[in-house]
């Protein structure tokens, strides 16, 4: 007698998503659609039936990590599970991949993931399956509606792509140009991860900020109104969004931070360099002092807001001055966390040709410097919120018995002890300790919801 089973029902697989959060968010798509298919998320990795490496390729080597990550999943007995690689390395590499590692069944780049069933289901009959489509229709109609989420936090992407072509980023190349989901799309996929469970969104985009769109009655609206309709969502506590551009923090996303309560007061805004010069080569289109007076302006639009950023030391012909430039930058606008990275020659990419490319010594020097400034200034931001009370949203467990973890609206991580609380929970706390990674907290009531 013919099975009623889905016919995947006793297949397991496994996503490993690396990079980016956009990454993160893929890589959830691509488990829902498996899920729809009837396979099963499998309790060990290493035991599933079918694996898929979501890749990306912003650092160095990441080509040869994914070889690596490959050559892992076989097993004992010689045998490897049913292998997909997608993602921005199989965008830049192509069938490359398929010829140099003959155990990978399925290549698939990060714009035709909603093809990845059909891509399996060739490699099972024997086919070497390999997408590498950047298709002028939007994925996201393909892809199966959000449900459940069984996390109080999810990621909602709202654009893609990116037009900026700054000379060392291959985003441009492996994610293409940049386009926005439509507005109703958005709301819909929001309501439906709140009525989940979810009660944080963060929007996320190569460019988020450069979001437009025309909302429900016809008007262009830009991430800022996106935003202020999403804070009329019913259970929707908490929105973020990243990564962002200068060149595009508009009037009105700069004023949404002082006038959307559910709007968290931290803002991702990548400056790269803090010399004009570097800027320039990068092709970065801002100026130094035209990011300090946006930061200005979004201070003034609200002063408790902890502003993060992203830096790359070492970029074809940085001088001694340049770097010290960047640590200028640093100073004057005081970051509460950020992200910095050794220069990184990828292939493709106007930077990686560039004459003047810096020695690894000297870059590694300089990074060393630079992070030891911003984690002197992390230090200071967290410290200064000793004895605040505020709100955590809490999402995970921690070690201790009866501990847990949220983030605080300026995106720390903050261990409390909450005996009979729960994960998703919001809760009111009194700050009491600062790390440099994280601060600890008492609960004020039993539940703040």
């Amino acid at each position: 007698m013919k099975s009623d089973s889905p016919p995947n029902s006793h297949k397991t697989f496994h996503v490993k998503s690396f990079g980016c959060q956009m990454n993160v968010y893929d890589g959830e798509r691509m488990a829902e659609m498996l899920g729809a298919e009837g396979y099963v998320p499998a309790a060990d990795g290493s035991d599933a039936d079918l694996v898929v490496l979501n890749t990306c390729h912003i650092r160095e080597k990441a080509a040869e990590k994914v070889y690596s990550d490959i050559g892992r999943l076989k097993r004992a007995d010689g045998s490897t599970p049913t292998i997909a690689v997608a993602g921005c390395v199989a965008q830049a590499e192509g069938a490359e991949i398929a010829r140099r590692a003959p155990s990978v069944d399925v290549v698939v780049g990060p714009q035709a993931y909603h093809r990845l069933p059909d891509l399996i289901a060739r490699a099972e009959r024997g086919e070497k399956a390999v997408d590498l489509d950047m298709p002028i229709e939007s994925k996201f109609g393909a892809l199966p509606k959000r449900s459940g989420n069984q996390r109080p936090t999810a990621f909602l992407t709202v654009q893609e792509g990116c037009d900026k072509f700054c000379t060392y980023c291959v985003v441009p190349y492996t994610r293409g140009a940049e386009i926005s989901r439509p507005f109703a799309d958005l709301i819909a996929e929001a309501r439906a991860l709140v009525e989940g469970g979810v009660r944080e969104i963060t929007l996320l985009g190569q460019n988020v900020n450069a979001w437009d769109g025309e909302d429900d009655k016809g008007r262009t609206i830009g991430l800022d109104g996106l935003i202020r309709a999403l804070a009329k969502e019913d259970g929707l506590e908490r929105i973020r969004y990243t990564t962002s551009h200068p060149n595009d923090m508009t009037d009105g996303l700069i004023a949404a931070h002082g006038e959307v309560e559910k709007l968290m007061p931290f803002l991702h805004l990548p400056v790269q360099a803090g010399s004009d010069r570097i800027l320039a080569a990068m092709n970065r289109s801002h100026s130094v002092d035209s990011y300090l007076k946006i930061i200005e302006r979004v201070r003034a639009a609200r002063p408790d807001i902890a502003i993060s950023g992203d830096f790359i030391v070492g970029f074809p012909g940085e001088s001694d001055a340049d770097f010290e430039a960047t640590l200028d930058i640093v100073r004057a606008t005081n970051y509460a966390m950020a992200y910095s990275f050794k220069y990184s020659r990828r292939p493709g990419t106007p930077a990686a040709t560039m004459d003047d490319q810096v020695d690894e010594a000297v870059m590694n020097d300089r990074l060393q410097r630079l992070q030891a400034l911003l984690n002197v200034q992390q230090q200071a931001f967290n410290e200064a919120t000793v004895g605040r009370t505020t709100r955590l949203l809490l999402e995970r467990k921690g070690k201790l018995d009866g501990q847990l973890i949220g983030k605080s609206p300026w995106l720390q991580s903050v261990h409390v002890i909450a005996p009979g609380l729960a994960i998703g929970d919001m809760v009111d706390v009194r700050i009491t300790s600062a790390g440099p990674n994280s601060l600890g907290a008492e609960a004020l009531v039993e539940a703040a919801v």
